[in-house]
């Protein structure tokens, strides 16, 4: 059984979809659609932008969504595989929900646009971080939080796989996180390179404005059940879409227990869809039984298709 899985924010890399629109029309055209709908050049973002573009989260959103379809488009034209579920770490839920028929490519890139957006201006650049803390589980992180807080904001973001959770809020607290993680014996603990603290409380201006701009969109019905962030559970009610979405904004990305969940329900092949190989190296730590194959660019295409 397969699941389709999407990869978020850290996956991005400048020339990243280029390698497949040269080769699949069907590819290009999904730019050329980004393009369209948002009125300006995304695909010379993708494919010649700098890191330092690609990094400012109004930027990263729509080029990895649009990425990523483009890389599903072609699957779907290359191979006859089908998802019996799936899934997306933060920004990747949109390219999941894309894939499972509940939002139109357009709407989507456009409705991530102003996700980026609206994160982006509820903290401003330098206000806050996230961190990779390695080695440090449950309680004992939390705990830890609680006490680099000091009147700011700092709690699990992402909780990744077993031995790797993402923290995010104020820098300052965030940063006194690190000292106090590494004292406590972490293996590693390090500042992620976004332009925000995403899944945190400080995001709930952006989620607020988000509900407001979801109010616009149509969700369709869902042809295979999404694993929500959120929840962790499968999902096939289109009525629960817009809520989950608005709650993920602040939220923690339950990760380890949605691959949890597709293992307890027959999946044993996940197929990683857009930039990067993020999400396949976070699931080989948490079904080590599975297999995980991906599509990026034309030779991860070739590979898979044996």
């Amino acid at each position: 059984m397969d699941a389709f899985v999407f990869p978020g924010q850290g996956s991005q890399y400048p020339g990243m979809g280029k390698n497949l629109a040269e080769n699949f029309n069907v590819a290009k055209l999904i730019f050329e659609e980004a393009n369209d709908a948002l009125g300006f050049d995304l695909e010379s973002l993708c494919f010649s932008g700098t890191e330092d573009d690609l990094r400012l989260t109004a930027n990263t959103q729509p080029a990895i969504l649009t990425t990523s379809i483009a890389a599903l488009r072609v699957l779907q034209e290359e191979t006859d595989l089908a998802p019996a579920f799936v899934a997306g770490h933060s920004l990747g839920e949109y390219s999941a929900l894309v894939a499972s028929g509940a939002f139109a490519f357009v709407d989507a890139v456009k409705i991530v646009r102003q996700r980026g957006t609206f994160m982006q201006e509820a903290v401003p650049v330098g206000v806050g971080a996230m961190a990779a803390i390695m080695g440090i589980e449950g309680e004992e992180l939390l705990t830890l939080c609680q006490e680099a807080a000091q009147h700011e904001v700092v709690a699990p973001a992402n909780y990744n796989s077993p031995g790797q959770i993402v923290i995010a809020g104020h820098k300052g607290a965030v940063e006194r996180a690190i000292v106090l993680a590494k004292d406590q014996g972490a293996k590693r603990a390090i500042l992620l390179p976004v332009s925000a603290p995403f899944h945190s409380s400080l995001m709930a201006p952006a989620a607020q404005r988000l509900q407001t701009e979801l109010e616009s969109f149509n969700i369709s019905p869902l042809i295979c059940p999404l694993i929500s962030n959120v929840e962790a559970v499968s999902c096939q009610d289109e009525s629960k879409i817009k809520p989950l979405l608005v709650e993920q904004v602040c939220a923690p990305v339950r990760w380890s227990e949605s691959i949890q969940t597709m293992k307890n329900s027959g999946v044993t092949n996940y197929v990683e869809i857009g930039p990067g190989r993020v999400l396949s190296g976070l699931i080989k730590r948490l079904d080590r039984a599975a297999t995980q194959k991906n599509i990026g660019d034309v030779d991860s295409l070739r590979k898979l298709q044996g």
